[in-house]
């Protein structure tokens, strides 16, 4: 999922990450979470590390998949569910979940379209998937693209229409419900 440098980064910095993180912001996932045409029961945190947005996530069901075993053993040790992972190939039956989160995470992606088609094959029909990104358009955006490639991540951002375009692309409804910086794509699944 991730570039196999950005994991090794994440494994190298996980006890920190946890440590100096901020909670995920709830609000813009709930306000997505609330668009899905269904009962949100099972959720995946796809690219989660230490279960940031799953914590932040009601819902009887919280998993967190990650492919580096150092940011996963923060999520366990918050008493998540945990799956060892690529985003891009997830080990999870279809049509099985009601939504995926990926926060602060896609940017980091190897295979950005092959998570979003993935994303699409696992949720049920209603579900609904949560992106939040950073708007590489903004000014604080092309300093956050510069910092990360100044500490060896491969990261790729987006403005939120190019994203919201590719979760067109992979077969998901996609709505921007909140734009600046940071900002919130939406996809439900039909």
């Amino acid at each position: 999922m991730h570039t196999p440098g950005d994991i090794a980064l994440f494994d190298r910095f996980a006890r920190l990450y946890g440590a100096l993180m901020p909670a995920a912001n709830d609000r813009p996932l709930r306000a997505g979470l609330a668009l899905a045409e269904r009962d949100v029961e099972r959720v995946l945190d796809v690219g989660g590390g230490t279960g940031r947005a799953a914590r932040a996530v009601d819902a009887p069901v919280r998993v967190v998949v990650d492919p580096s075993a150092g940011m996963l053993a923060g999520a366990r040790a918050a008493g998540l569910d945990c799956v060892r992972a690529d985003g891009a190939a997830l080990p999870i039956p279809a049509a099985s979940v009601d939504a995926v989160v990926i926060v602060d995470a896609l940017h980091h992606v190897a295979d950005q379209t092959g998570l979003l088609d993935e994303t699409r094959r696992v949720l049920r029909p209603g579900g609904v998937l949560v992106v939040r990104e950073f708007d590489r358009a903004t000014l604080p955006g092309r300093a956050l693209v510069a910092a990360e490639h100044l500490v060896g991540f491969d990261s790729q951002f987006f403005t939120p229409e190019e994203l919201a375009a590719r979760v067109e692309r992979a077969g998901l409804d996609a709505a921007v419900p909140d734009r600046g910086f940071g900002f919130t794509v939406v996809g439900i699944a039909r």
